[in-house]
């Protein structure tokens, strides 16, 4: 297996998509909607002014696993006193292709460049597939999150 990493560009954000949708079928996600065109908006936008990032898993030419971090900013507190989050998600590896080390490498990129970006901290809302690999990566399970949906 030769697999080979690069930052996401925007002639791959078709298949990007693609492997997002799979992601969110594959975690139950209800599909009431068509949600490719607003992925494809938000990944243009925020891929251009630099507040998302993406580390591509590759075989050759093919996508076989994807990583994605979003930069958001709230007031500063406690334990992230720049006030800058990374937001993890999009998190994916095609299923023949899982449990050879591929999302970690990937996960290590993403964390890296919100490291580089400022972040103070690293949050996302794990599958229960991921948990396993975002544990032993050192993310802690945080029971405070609340979410209201409008």
């Amino acid at each position: 297996m030769g697999i080979t990493y690069r930052r996401l560009e925007q002639r791959d954000l078709g298949t990007f998509i693609q492997m997002r949708i799979a992601q969110l079928r594959e975690e139950g996600a209800e599909e009431d909607i068509d949600l490719a065109p607003a992925l494809r908006d938000y990944y243009e936008r925020h891929l251009s002014d630099g507040t998302f990032v993406s580390w591509l898993a590759l075989d050759g030419e093919r996508i076989v696993g994807t990583s994605g971090m979003s930069f958001v900013e709230k007031p500063p507190y406690f334990a992230c006193p720049s006030g800058r989050m990374g937001l993890l998600s999009s998190m994916f590896t095609a299923p023949e292709y899982r449990r050879k080390g591929i999302a970690r490498e990937l996960l290590t990129r993403v964390v890296d460049e919100a490291r580089k970006y400022g972040c103070g901290t690293v949050q996302i809302t794990a599958s229960d597939m991921g948990v396993k690999l975002y544990t032993s990566f050192g993310f802690v399970k945080n029971q405070n999150f609340m979410q209201y949906r409008l």
